[in-house]
């Protein structure tokens, strides 16, 4: 080992479908962009909210399930690392760093009927006496969560 990592974890939400190019029968690569935010409050008491945008980019297998299951929208977990590719163009150089995944986490739930859980009051289980609260996770800000 030569002491050196590279290696990136985000989760974040596809700003446009995942767009395939295959080279042949066994080989292709996927591309897909994704967005973090990151909110704070200014010293002046007004909420920021910073959109990072990043390029993903899978390979082969990942790349055809990429393909398949994701869409527009899909919130998801890429663990990989960044690499800069360098190319000429018309005579300029041009250089973009992406993200290469190794490993994607689709976060969306998918379901069949593409309903949304029904919303239940606390409840209190009179027999035990123990209280259990179900949370409407769709009533929740993207600000009010703690990451």
């Amino acid at each position: 080992m030569n002491g050196t990592t590279n290696k990136v974890i985000l989760i974040g939400n596809l700003g446009d479908d995942v767009k395939l190019h295959n080279f042949d029968e066994q080989n292709c690569i996927g591309r897909f962009p994704i967005a973090t935010t990151e909110s704070y409050i200014s010293r002046t008491g007004e909420r920021i909210t910073e959109t990072e945008w990043h390029n993903i980019t899978t390979r082969n297998k990942l790349a055809e399930l990429c393909g398949r299951y994701l869409k527009k929208g899909d919130k998801v977990f890429v663990e990989g690392r960044i690499k800069t590719r360098k190319w000429d163009d018309n005579g300029q150089t041009r250089y973009t760093t992406e993200i290469v995944a190794n490993s994607i986490e689709f976060l969306t739930p998918k379901t069949d009927s593409e309903s949304k859980t029904s919303i239940q009051p606390e409840q209190i289980n009179p027999s035990t006496g123990n209280t259990s609260t179900n949370i409407d996770v769709e009533s929740i800000e993207e600000d009010d969560l703690p990451f």
